[in-house]
């Protein structure tokens, strides 16, 4: 479900302001391996799908819809968790687990109001230009005071292939997503 349309420049703006550095990689690393061997090849019954995504409902551990609280609503239209599931069931998938990932995004709020681009952030194109001028601003007053890292929780939503595994149903969303850890 395309929720804006493929461009260059949206892709460019992503790759500057949404790529993590290597160092900022290991807890999805971690997390991946928990559910991936080293695999090549066709899509093997119990071979594991990753997805990484933000859910709706899920948005209390990044930090983006503290400054921007109307892209809130715009990520309560994206698929949900419940929806995913289904689609991958019909295909002959099954629900393994879905894990929140603490990662940390950027150095700072600083880091991230000198480089903040709203093409990089889906839910960002899909409020008006004073809603994101608005959160523009609360960020930028956040990151005069808030030093320190910024860490948020993106969900890991694990299936496998063929109807193997199930396990619990998904933890609560996390609370949290600004540390100075």
């Amino acid at each position: 479900m395309a929720r804006i349309s493929y461009s260059d420049a949206v892709a460019a703006a992503f790759q500057a302001s949404r790529e993590l550095p290597p160092d900022a990689l290991s807890e999805w690393r971690a997390a991946i391996s928990r559910h991936l061997a080293p695999r090549r090849g066709m899509l093997r019954p119990g071979a594991p799908v990753l997805i990484r995504s933000a859910f709706p409902g899920r948005h209390h551990g990044i930090g983006l819809f503290r400054y921007w609280p109307e892209a809130i609503a715009a990520l309560d239209t994206f698929p949900s968790i419940a929806s995913v599931r289904t689609a991958f069931a019909t295909a002959g998938f099954s629900y393994v687990t879905l894990e929140p990932v603490r990662q940390v995004t950027a150095p700072s709020l600083a880091a991230i109001a000198a480089t903040a681009r709203r093409e990089a952030h889906t839910p960002l194109m899909l409020i008006s230009d004073d809603a994101y001028q608005a959160g523009l601003a609360r960020l930028r007053a956040a990151a005069a005071t808030q030093p320190g890292p910024v860490i948020d929780t993106l969900d890991l939503l694990v299936l496998r292939a063929g109807r193997t595994t199930v396990t619990a149903p998904p933890p609560a969303s996390p609370a949290t997503s600004q540390s100075t850890e």
